[in-house]
């Protein structure tokens, strides 16, 4: 074998390999692509779900904030109220009773608004985790598609 063909021959293998290489690391590339946009979707969706979280639970930290608002104004009032008839009594007899229909009214207040918050909270917080339902799913499916790729 002459010179000229080894070199044919070297040159003909080193082109090969080049092309060899080159299409690898385009397939490489393009499998590294998809896998990226599935993940970018998935962090897409997930801070939507984070978004509609905050939101949710800001309007449930809102209507507990209302009640509670609500609550105070009226017990305040309440008790102004009471204090007058205590005050505006005629006997002692007569201010304790005012007194002790106050305690179990505003006691019975209390455990109503009490029971009233405790649903708010609980409602919003199912809500609040509600955008998170099915996130740990999408993610091992975004995962084992990009595995699968």
């Amino acid at each position: 074998m002459t010179k000229t063909k080894a070199a044919e021959k070297a040159t003909i293998s080193a082109e090969s390999a080049l092309e060899s290489g080159a299409a690898a690391i385009k397939t490489g590339l393009e499998k590294a692509l998809k896998s990226y946009d599935a993940f970018v979707g998935y962090g897409k969706d997930t801070a939507e779900a984070v978004t509609k979280s905050a939101t949710t639970a800001g309007k449930g930290f809102e209507a507990i904030n209302s009640e509670l608002y609500s609550y105070s104004k009226s017990s305040i009032e309440d008790a102004v109220t009471a204090t007058k008839a205590v005050l505006g009594s005629k006997s002692i007899h007569e201010a304790f009773e005012f007194q002790t229909d106050f305690a179990k009214s505003a006691f019975e207040s209390y455990v109503a608004e009490v029971s009233k918050i405790s649903e708010l909270a609980t409602a919003a917080t199912k809500d609040a985790y509600a955008p998170f339902k099915g996130r740990v799913q999408a993610w091992l499916e975004t995962v084992q598609s990009v595995r699968a790729a």
